[in-house]
């Protein structure tokens, strides 16, 4: 944004408007991206678009789940409040580049803040604290779930039993934020990827599961992945419905982590860069991980094979060393 603006032909500064009309004409119409571009104009835009309502409506505009009591107290312990969260927030984490702590963070919860979208319009939001403290979380496979058993979620698509037509649409057109927030850490992260990396249909129940995921660095060169993933269902030509929505981290053997090694992970993705270029970047991200998982598969395969064959060739040379003795 010019540090002028142009009425009639001449220039007026920036300066002599007034900041309340700064604020209420002109800030408060900006997006989040915009309006972070704007406080570096001038010391004057950075002190009026530093304002945390303006921050809060951006927040609250792209998360709803964001206007929750409980993520709002969270939110306000940031140490530039809704800015700071904003940052966090926007965009998802960056794939690579993240070094997991030595020993889990001594966080007492992680909030979920989580919306879901239909051609970016909101159809389901929700908040849920986990306690990351007992030592049932510390040793368990690391899963949050937001449905209920008996709930169940209608998006605003059709079913349909066999064609793949619904699962490509459904890919196109939902898309979901997962925000974790540490409210002792004082920071956020957004996991999911800013579209659907996969698609796929269950093989028994032919639910279509929709895999929002970002690739994060576990340290040693091995990758892991932190995905959203929903589950959908429906009766043919009926509605869409969303019957699951889960967050697992999960390594390339497919193991889920255990709560504490998640935490680790999730503490440092806190910590790491923003990824600027999203959707494609993600989704080649998670391509790899893929490739790689592959491998590591094909490589364990390969020593299991390996130590088969040692053992029984120990087997025969020592059914041999019997025999023998016995003969002799």
């Amino acid at each position: 944004m010019s540090s002028t603006t142009t009425d009639h032909g001449g220039a007026t500064e920036i300066a002599a408007i007034h900041p309340d009309i700064i604020q209420s004409h002109i800030l408060n119409r900006l997006d989040g991206p915009t309006l972070a571009s704007t406080s570096c104009a001038s010391a004057q835009l950075l002190s009026l678009s530093s304002d945390d309502l303006l921050w809060r409506q951006i927040c609250n505009s792209t998360w709803p789940s964001t206007a929750h009591p409980t993520v709002r107290a969270a939110i306000s312990a940031f140490p530039s409040a809704h800015r700071s969260f904003y940052s966090d927030s926007f965009p998802s984490a960056a794939s690579h580049g993240h070094r997991p702590r030595s020993h889990a963070p001594q966080t007492h919860a992680l909030i979920s803040a989580v919306d879901l979208y239909c051609d970016e319009r909101l159809f389901y939001s929700r908040v849920k604290e986990t306690d990351t403290l007992s030592g049932w979380f510390q040793s368990s496979p690391f899963r949050i779930d937001l449905v209920d058993p008996k709930e169940i979620v209608a998006a605003p698509l059709k079913f349909d039993g066999e064609d793949g037509a619904c699962m490509e649409l459904a890919k196109e057109r939902l898309r979901v934020s997962w925000i974790l927030i540490d409210p002792r850490k004082k920071r956020a992260v957004n996991i999911a990827s800013a579209a659907a990396v996969e698609a796929r249909r269950h093989w028994l129940t032919e639910d279509i599961q929709l895999r929002y995921a970002t690739v994060v660095d576990a340290g040693d060169g091995e990758l892991v992945q932190c995905a959203a993933v929903l589950t959908c269902g429906g009766k043919d030509g009926g509605e869409l419905q969303v019957r699951e929505i889960s967050m697992q981290i999960e390594d390339m053997e497919g193991k889920i982590l255990t709560g504490a090694d998640s935490l680790g992970i999730l503490d440092a993705a806190m910590d790491g860069r923003r990824l600027k270029s999203q959707v494609k970047a993600q989704r080649e991200a998670f391509e790899n991980f893929l490739r790689m998982k592959i491998q590591s598969r094909e490589r364990k395969q390969r020593r299991e094979r390996s130590l088969d064959m040692v053992c029984i060739a120990a087997g025969v040379a020592i059914f041999v060393g019997i025999w023998a003795y016995v003969l002799s």
